[in-house]
């Protein structure tokens, strides 16, 4: 595979196919499509894949933003949403929420990576496409935290 093709690939791979290339609000469809995979997992009995699946899409998340940010000679571009993927999957790791739950969980991370509370901001600097996973993982951290602390005192969903 030649560096081009490389390059595409690193690209397709970082905007979760389509999801970065809609022209309003691309992260909150990356957002979406983290949730979809969560769903998808847990609908087929394969909820025990989810620490798994972090792993693989940080990993891989950080080399398709590096690419990227390295195609466009911009950090974090825009059309990079696999960290929205990243961080729904970080906010619902192991926690039981049905739909309510759900949108709870999608609403809760849209605004910690919106609001990047400390040190999802400081997190976004790191270089080589760290940085452009990293905060999202920070802001799903506080999104849990919160899910969490709502089923602690007695929330159902």
């Amino acid at each position: 595979m030649g560096n081009e093709s490389r390059a595409r690939l690193g690209v397709l791979v970082a905007a979760v196919g389509p999801c970065g290339f809609v022209p309003v609000a691309p992260g909150t469809v990356g957002s979406v499509a983290g949730l979809a995979l969560v769903w998808f997992l847990r609908a087929n009995g394969w909820g025990w894949l989810e620490p798994f699946v972090l792993v693989l899409v940080l990993g891989v998340g950080v080399l398709a933003s590096r690419a990227t940010e390295a195609a466009y000679q911009r950090t974090d571009p825009g059309i990079i949403v696999i960290d929205e993927v990243a961080g729904m999957l970080v906010t619902l790791l192991a926690v039981p929420v049905g739909f309510g739950g759900a949108v709870l969980a999608f609403l809760l991370f849209r605004a910690f990576d919106i609001l990047k509370p400390f040190p999802a901001r400081q997190a976004e600097r790191l270089p080589h496409g760290w940085g452009v996973m990293a905060d999202d993982v920070v802001a799903g951290v506080y999104a849990q935290l919160v899910l969490r602390g709502l089923l602690f005192v007695g929330a159902q969903w």
